[in-house]
């Protein structure tokens, strides 16, 4: 088990100290002890099952944990009012479900509610930062569309440019590329790398694409679903022998001049020794 914590001279944004996560007698995570920093982006890994979506509930203040404590800006989550922690983290879940008809630019302004005041209108800065978020996702066109005609991926990515439109300097984002072809994948994740380079900023975010992860993320946090984890820079991590024991099948390293990708072995065989690659 590998924890590497990243240190700065105050309080990060995010921490996790000793958290322990839970689903009924299973052990998740097991006294994990994390600092996210600023201009970090960390991709949480590992098989269906192995608790990506509990660590980011737990990190959001959404789920209890067994033990342990998780802090944003060195304060415990339970000590924040809940609209001054919404200034602070903003929160995609994996599935979005619309319970009513609304224009596109109506939802993504639902987000601005913590920095709203008074009687709770939205204020020219508000649209603008709606605007700004449908714009940085190349959704302009769809500003005036019923968000319940919208395609799967296209709803996806309503739903990060909601969460970007909320100005959180930490976003925990749960399986924010699900429902999108690589075209789209790709953009999104290169706007959240533009996004995080502004101010101190953090993205956590889960991701089933290993490859994805590697050329974007900066850190990895890899769940071998028995409790234990890997965590680090993300090629540190996310090898092929500790991928390979996390997902349950061999998987190799291949390289074509700069670029490089995890891929399964061709046949089933022991899993690849500590640093292995092909």
């Amino acid at each position: 088990m590998n924890r590497t914590t990243s240190t700065t001279d105050s309080a990060p944004l995010l921490a996790a100290h000793s958290l322990t996560l839970r689903a009924g007698i299973r052990t998740l995570v097991e006294s994990l002890t994390l600092s996210f920093g600023a201009g970090e982006i960390w991709c949480v890994a590992g098989a269906n099952g192995a608790g990506k979506t509990t660590l980011i509930g737990a990190l959001a203040g959404l789920r209890a944990s067994a033990a342990g404590r998780v802090e944003i800006d060195g304060r415990a989550l339970e000590d924040w009012a809940p609209v001054r922690l919404a200034q602070r983290r903003a929160l995609m879940p994996q599935d979005v479900h619309d319970a009513f008809s609304a224009s596109v630019l109506d939802i993504v302004l639902l987000n601005r509610y913590p920095h709203l005041a008074g009687w709770g209108w939205e204020r020219d800065e508000d649209r603008v930062a709606a605007h700004d978020a449908l714009a940085a996702l190349g959704l302009e066109a769809l500003v005036t569309r019923d968000v319940l005609s919208l395609s799967g991926g296209e709803r996806q990515r309503v739903a990060l440019a909601a969460v970007l439109c909320q100005d959180a300097p930490l976003l925990l984002l749960d399986e924010p590329l699900s429902h999108l072809d690589l075209h789209h994948q790709i953009a999104c994740l290169e706007a959240l790398v533009r996004w995080v380079s502004i101010d101190a900023r953090t993205i956590v975010f889960s991701c089933h694409d290993l490859n994805l992860a590697r050329r974007y993320a900066t850190h990895a946090l890899l769940l071998d679903g028995r409790g234990g984890f890997h965590a680090g820079p993300v090629r540190e991590v996310l090898t092929p022998a500790r991928a390979s024991d996390a997902f349950g099948h061999p998987l190799v390293l291949i390289r074509d001049g700069p670029h490089e990708a995890l891929v399964p072995a061709l046949s089933r065989g022991p899993v690849p020794s500590p640093g292995g690659e092909a």
